[in-house]
């Protein structure tokens, strides 16, 4: 009778540690734990803003000039910086994340040295692998 009791006292607590770390896998993939910004706005404001951009300069026949060449690079450094972000303040909730995350960051530090190089194919190389990353990640956490 003991034994069955510590059995069933011992499923109750792992059955509860299930439930709380799902809450807090959940409030990670919305917010850190102690900054005031959701990842819907840094994803929004940051993620989505500089993809963006750089995607639309790596269009046509790409930068056409040192400066068009620095926003480039400047598109991709805010990216590979939010690559940290993103694992920062405990909002990583996966190996599904943590993955994306790492390609984020390897694929715009490429995109980074290939607009240091003027590079145009091996930029658009870089933004492929690293945009595949992002629908890898959305695919498992997006509402």
């Amino acid at each position: 009778m003991m034994k069955q009791c510590v059995t069933l006292g011992i499923m109750v607590v792992v059955a509860a540690g299930l439930l709380l770390a799902d809450g807090n896998v959940s409030a990670q993939k919305t917010q850190g734990k102690t900054r005031a910004a959701a990842t819907k706005y840094l994803m929004r404001g940051i993620n989505g803003a500089h993809c963006k951009s750089l995607g639309e300069a790596l269009k046509d026949d790409g930068p056409a000039d040192d400066k068009a060449w620095d926003a480039v690079a400047c598109h991709a450094a805010c990216l590979n910086e939010m690559g940290y972000l993103l694992m920062d303040d405990e909002r990583c909730p996966d190996a599904t994340w943590s993955d994306a995350t790492k390609t984020l960051r390897e694929g715009s530090a490429a995109v980074l040295q290939a607009a240091e190089d003027q590079d145009l194919d091996a930029a658009r190389a870089a933004f492929a692998s690293m945009t595949k990353s992002c629908g890898a990640c959305h695919t498992a956490h997006k509402k």
